[in-house]
């Protein structure tokens, strides 16, 4: 989208006659976030499952004009939700032109920009600031220093002959070069404990000290950070006076329902094939049951990313075989789900004591997962229509390399399919061999699964049978 800035208002005299208000960027975020909950709008687009738990602490932090600490594990959407909140700025912010730290042309703070506004009077010129570029971002590193954060002294304006205990020979960090935004703080606790003392000023007294300087810069920079609570322990911490400078720290969490990972893994997930709904609720139900699972280190949490990635893979699998079997329109289906685990196990901490047993607990929980699924889908209905294609000791032999109408032809026509279809959510618009085979191969999984049917594994192949 094309951002146009206002081209009428150009000096600070044009922006006084306009009307402008100064406003602090706490009550910018404080005003627009109202206007949404006034218009009964979603002021957080994009963010799931938060809805009635974390979204609510997050406004009342913006409301007081709180900074504060995101703590959750990994995968949670913190960054994602830390980076939402440009969207609550004014689209558009005046600053003085050519200024460092982007000063408002009402409120100079430095001393160069002072001595322009008193020498130009009206005719201070005024550039305008998009709220996308008022967003800046650190991940904390053990090696993160003073002046990457805060700033220090730049040698090459020593050189030019400027004098050490100028201001001007400052070499400004990146906390005071997002000055009138917002600044996300990524892994708080991996920060030095020496370096987190540099920010008490920032949040406290809204200024900045480098090297001993006499230079008193008001801040006006929104700071949020991320924490695992983890890393409280293992890699580092929250130093005490620092946690007590920010206004709030809100707990973050996984999606509490299925249909909450549903929902996220249909936004987030980059897919090359279709994947269906039913299949969708296993991955969330797998990522659900190794969340509970006491196989899984629970400290180290299981991040969306996996069922977001298992997603993924489930739609390459297809496409892999559309490609070698020769299908056109490849289908995800629940044997596609299997060969995949073993590449997602990096994304998991087991507990010790399970080392070499990663697949087989992975695939476990699949069939639980699985099955769990296919009970709340089909619960009651009858699917006599499909274990009666095995009454006379038909076979049917499937896999993530059989093509979709290899699977239709062998099954034949099925009673009952039309309603089955209905329940799995498949659109009629979208019926077809690929979504069709996708839904037989399921409920042909969990009845085997529910012990009506029995299952043989071949030479990487499932054979279903009476």
């Amino acid at each position: 989208m094309e951002r146009t800035a206002p081209e009428n208002i150009s000096t600070v005299g044009q922006l006084r006659a306009s009307g402008h208000r100064h406003r602090t960027v706490a009550e910018e975020l404080r005003d627009n976030l109202l206007t949404y909950l006034r218009n009964g709008e979603d002021a957080f687009p994009g963010i799931v499952g938060f809805d009635d738990t974390v979204l609510p602490q997050v406004q009342r932090a913006i409301l007081a004009g709180h900074d504060f600490v995101l703590l959750g594990e990994r995968g949670q959407g913190k960054t994602r939700l830390m980076r939402s909140l440009v969207a609550l700025l004014d689209e558009w912010t005046p600053v003085i032109e050519g200024s460092e730290l982007n000063e408002h042309p009402y409120a100079p703070i430095s001393r160069g920009s002072i001595a322009r506004a008193e020498e130009l009077g009206d005719d201070l010129p005024v550039s305008w600031w998009h709220r996308d570029e008022r967003y800046g971002e650190k991940l904390a590193t053990p090696d993160t220093s003073v002046g990457d954060l805060i700033g220090d002294v730049d040698p090459t304006k020593i050189a030019e002959g400027r004098r050490l205990g100028d201001p001007e020979t400052v070499h400004y960090g990146l906390l005071p070069r997002y000055n009138r935004g917002l600044f996300g703080l990524n892994e708080l606790p991996d920060l030095a404990e020496r370096i987190q003392v540099g920010l008490f000023n920032v949040l406290e007294e809204r200024d900045i000290q480098i090297r001993g300087y006499a230079l008193r810069l008001p801040l006006d920079v929104f700071l949020i950070a991320s924490a695992n609570p983890e890393d409280y322990t293992n890699r580092g911490r929250i130093i005490t006076p620092l946690k007590d400078r920010f206004g709030a720290e809100i707990r973050t969490h996984y999606p509490l329902d299925a249909e909450t990972d549903v929902e996220l893994i249909a936004q987030e997930a980059q897919t090359v094939a279709p994947v269906p709904y039913h299949l969708m609720r296993v991955v969330g139900e797998l990522t659900s049951q190794l969340r509970e699972s006491s196989s899984i280190d629970q400290r180290s949490g299981v991040s969306s990313r996996f069922a977001i990635a298992a997603t993924e893979s489930l739609a390459a699998s297809a496409l892999r075989r559309g490609a070698i079997a020769g299908e056109e329109s490849p289908v995800a289906r629940i044997g596609d789900l299997r060969p995949v685990l073993g590449s997602l196990t990096g994304k998991l901490e087991f507990e010790m004591g399970e080392e070499g047993r990663e697949e087989e607990i992975l695939e476990h929980l699949l069939r639980i997962s699985t099955a769990h699924v296919f009970h709340e889908l089909l619960r009651g209905h009858d699917l006599h229509g499909f274990t009666a294609v095995f009454e006379e000791d038909t076979t049917v032999e499937t896999g993530d390399l059989v093509a979709a109408q290899s699977l239709l032809d062998q099954v034949g026509r099925i009673d009952g399919l039309a309603d089955v279809l209905a329940r799995l959510k498949v659109d009629e618009a979208d019926i077809g061999p690929g979504p069709v085979a996708a839904a037989i191969e399921f409920v042909l999984e969990g009845l085997y699964l529910t012990k009506r049917l029995s299952k043989d594994d071949v030479d990487g192949r499932a054979v279903y049978g009476s």
